[in-house]
Formats: structure tokens, sequence, C-alpha cells
């Protein structure tokens, strides 16, 4: 066994560990649990790619990989806790407190409505695996920013004294909608930055650099509210993106 070689494979799996462990917190009602799962599981991704890439050690299986584990933590785990929200928005006007749900057929609908995430994520997933453009940039919104979205949901309920916040995350309309939106942009003919760094000049990352200190500031800030602000704040400044050659 190469060991070099097995170093990003298991990040990798313990992405998938991590995404794992998070859908049993989701389907239980642990919103909050779930939503720290998921943002390990990110981590974890995030450096199997970094150690990829440092140790010359990319490869096909490492790419597989990489896609099944990110369906679990940033596609199967969003869905459920999706689900979640939409089923307490509808039945308790909070999120969900393990009390009966699904009473009627359009509950059901509205509730499950939440798993098109899952869906939109595994496709999307499937795309980027075959799809030669994405190799220094992304085309869609990448499914861990989608997850990161709909996870700080139910910590911005846990810890946000913005009762406006609240009020929105509770209104099963919005969550419809936000799911409705998150599905589009991840399968979108978007392109969108990447923050892998071919070197670190300034002048060739210009606008990496602000996105990064703008981040720092918001999370600073604004602490969990911050997250959809920053996916929102990513979207525009890619826009705007011109990859220097």
């Amino acid at each position: 066994m190469n060991i070099k070689k097995s170093i990003p494979n298991i990040f990798t799996l313990l992405n998938l560990l991590s995404g794992t462990i998070g859908v049993i917190f989701a389907v239980q009602g642990e919103l909050v649990i779930a939503a720290y799962l998921v943002f390990l599981g990110i981590f974890f991704d995030f450096f199997d790619g970094f150690f990829a890439r440092l140790l010359n050690v990319q490869g096909e299986l490492g790419k597989q990989l990489d896609s099944l584990a990110d369906v679990v933590t940033s596609g199967v785990v969003p869905g459920i806790v999706m689900f979640q929200l939409l089923n307490g928005a509808i039945e308790t006007g909070s999120w969900f407190v393990g009390k009966p749900f699904l009473e009627t057929s359009t509950a059901a609908i509205i509730s499950f409505s939440g798993l098109a995430i899952t869906l939109a994520a595994a496709y999307r997933l499937a795309k980027f695996n075959i799809d030669e453009r994405q190799t220094s940039s992304f085309i869609g919104l990448p499914t861990p920013a989608s997850a990161m979205v709909v996870l700080s949901l139910p910590l911005i309920l846990e810890y946000s004294s913005f009762e406006i916040a609240s009020i929105i995350i509770h209104n099963k309309w919005f969550l419809v909608s936000l799911t409705a939106v998150l599905c589009y942009l991840m399968n979108a003919e978007i392109p969108l930055f990447s923050l892998k760094f071919k070197n670190y000049k300034w002048k060739d990352n210009q606008l990496k650099f602000i996105f990064l200190i703008a981040t720092i500031i918001l999370i600073a800030g604004l602490k969990f509210i911050a997250i959809p602000l920053v996916i929102l704040m990513y979207i525009i400044f890619s826009l705007f993106y011109k990859e220097h050659k």
C-alpha cells in the first residue's frame, strides 16, 4: 500500500464518515449537530484536494471517491435538513421537534421538495466528473457551497439573536424558494472562480484576496448569518472575475 497516494483518500473517507454520521443526526432532528458534521466534512473535502495536489497523486480513483463522498455530505444531509426545516415550518412553526409529520398530501409534497437539493447535488457532481471545463474553475455552484447555505439555517436559528432571521427561516415558502434557487445554481451554466491558487501574487489574485478578506470580516461581525451572504458575494464576485493567464 502506497501511503503517499492514500493520504488524500483518507481525508475523502473522513469526509464521507462525517456526512454519514450527519445523516443519522439529521434524521433524528439534531440539525445543529448535523450542521457541524457537514462543516467538518467540507473541511476534510478541502484538504483531500490540497494534499492530492501537494503530493502530486491526483487520479481517477480519488476524483470518483471525492464525488461519492460529496453526494452524502453535501447532498443527502442538506436534503434531509431542508426536509426537516420544511416539515417543522408546516407542522409547528419551528424546526423539527419530533411531532407527527406529513399529515396531509400538501404537507408531504412541500416537505419532500427539500430533497430536491439531494437530487440536484448528485446531478451536479456527476456532470462535474465528466466536464473537462472545470479543472481550474467551476460551472455552477459547488455542492459544498450549497450545503453551507442550507446547514447555516439551523445554526442561525440556534445562535442568532436577529428575530427577523428566525421569522424568515420559519417561512415554508422562503425554504421552498431557497431550495429551488440552490438546485438551479448548482446546475446552471454560471462560471464561478475556484479558491485554488496558482501563485500568491496580489495582481494575479486580487479578487480572490478581496473575497477572502470580506469573508473574514462578515463572519467576524455576523457569525452564522454571514454564511449565506458570503455565498451570495461569491456568486457576484465571480461575475467580475477573469482568470489571469
